[in-house]
């Protein structure tokens, strides 16, 4: 019964926009908006599978003709898209050695034998894996079973703080894990890409890493005293040696690296490194991580075997590449500028001819926006066409309110369908939605803040703004 209200509400949106729009809106602007808003709907309440979806979404785009075909498929011939296929492609590659458990039982034996290191073990772990995990849902999905390990080895109970704490952790720490390394997020790699084709600006994986890395240094210890304070511990749950001591077991059972663990970590370093030099080279970052994948694959040379590795999810796939050319095609059908000239009221484009008043007004709205859209990459998709076409509008440079748009979209805490780390911490069953909501709304008050302050003060200093 809820898929068939999900899907009605859907057919509504369709129709209302459709009918509805002023006539200001071409045919296929209309056609384009009720078709992206209609998908929207469905992703966020989800009768379908996502990528079902987006295959709906990418068939109706060629039945009414709202764009070039060249243009309907471009999103799968986009870098962006090879970026992410090679990034899934690593994580499976690494994920077939020992190595992400080794550094994760690690750093939980040396820092998890307390409350306030265990939940800094688990926020930092996944800041570590980022580096070389190009996918916040990886990261996560890797997490859990050491999540769900740790919950049943302090015997944390249901409703407790310290279960909630925990998995909230885990959750929250994959939201911002994707803030300084441009490829750890599709959000992040969508930003680039279309500012790229929409606004000529190209911004490589350092200067990511140069804008963002302050709010990244700000945001870790804030989420982990953020949770520390809100779930307080009674001191019989503050100290866990059985915690250390089963990290040290597991340590023991894997014993020393192995050949495939070094090559693994080699391979990835020598990846990393050729992101890190992209203003050297000038390869896009997808061409690396194709290499990457290769090489991981490569009989006596990789660490995994190609059959296991090319197992990825073909739905990420078409979210990404659908949500592309979704972004495309809504531009190409005139939309964007409508919508934009809507928006492009006198003392809206006053207001933005200030960068850090335009910055604090692009937060509030993406985040506003995204409590609307929960899908990431659609409110990506979405957000930064209309920025750019806005700051053309108001004759201002369109880096700082796109960039802008495009990182505060990684950032939801209030709903478990705003991002895919929610999402799989959830699907634990571990926790409810109900256990995001307090802790969610001051960690989007907390990041909105941040972003402000990184705005006020180092994007300045950089020339982001």
């Amino acid at each position: 019964m809820q898929q068939i209200i999900s899907i009605v509400i859907a057919i509504a949106i369709f129709l209302l926009l459709y009918f509805g729009l002023p006539e200001t809106f071409s045919q296929s602007g209309k056609l384009m908006t009720a078709i992206v808003c209609a998908g929207v709907v469905l992703w966020a309440l989800e009768p379908f599978p996502m990528g079902l979806t987006a295959f709906l979404i990418l068939v109706m785009m060629l039945l009414f003709n709202l764009a070039e075909p060249e243009v309907v498929f471009s999103g799968f011939a986009s870098p962006a898209t090879h970026l992410v296929i090679a990034g899934m492609m690593i994580a499976r590659a690494v994920n077939e050695t020992t190595l992400v458990k080794r550094v994760s039982y690690f750093i939980l034996k040396k820092w998890g034998g307390r409350a306030k290191g265990l939940l800094g073990s688990l926020i930092i772990v996944q800041q570590i894996q980022a580096f070389f995990i190009p996918s916040s849902a990886v990261r996560a999905t890797l997490m859990l079973p050491i999540s769900s390990m740790i919950v049943e080895t302090v015997e944390a109970k249901p409703g407790s703080n310290l279960r909630k704490m925990i998995m909230l952790g885990v959750a929250f720490g994959g939201n911002i894990s994707g803030t300084a390394i441009m490829t750890a997020a599709v959000g992040n790699i969508l930003t680039v890409e279309l500012l790229h084709r929409f606004a000529g600006v190209e911004i490589t994986y350092f200067q990511w890493f140069l804008y963002t890395f302050p709010l990244w240094l700000i945001l870790i210890p804030a989420i982990w005293v953020l949770l520390i304070k809100y779930y307080p511990l009674p001191k019989n749950e503050q100290s866990f040696p059985r915690v250390k001591k089963e990290m040290k077991l597991k340590l023991e059972e894997l014993g020393p690296m192995d050949k495939q663990e070094w090559k693994c970590l080699i391979i990835l370093l020598f990846v990393v490194g050729l992101w890190i030099s992209q203003p050297l080279h000038g390869l896009h970052p997808s061409v690396p991580a194709l290499i990457g994948a290769a090489v991981m694959t490569m009989p006596g040379i990789g660490c995994a075997r190609w059959e296991n590795v090319v197992k990825i999810n073909f739905n990420t796939v078409l979210l990404l590449s659908v949500t592309l050319s979704m972004g495309y095609a809504l531009v190409d059908s005139g939309a964007v500028a409508t919508l934009s000239d809507y928006l492009s009221v006198g003392w809206f484009l006053s207001l933005v001819q200030t960068p850090l008043t335009a910055a604090i007004i692009v937060i509030i709205l993406t985040q506003v926006f995204h409590k609307m859209i929960s899908n990431v990459p659609a409110a990506v998709v979405t957000l930064i066409p209309i920025t750019i076409s806005l700051a053309a509008n108001a004759d201002i440079d369109p880096l700082g309110m796109a960039f802008t748009a495009g990182l505060t979209s990684l950032y939801g805490f209030l709903l478990v369908v705003e991002t895919m780390p929610n999402l799989i911490v959830h699907s634990t069953g571990l926790i409810s939605q109900r256990d995001f909501l307090k802790p969610g709304l001051y960690a989007t008050v907390i990041t909105m803040l941040a972003t402000a302050l990184v705005a006020s003060t180092w994007w300045k200093i950089v020339g982001l703004i």
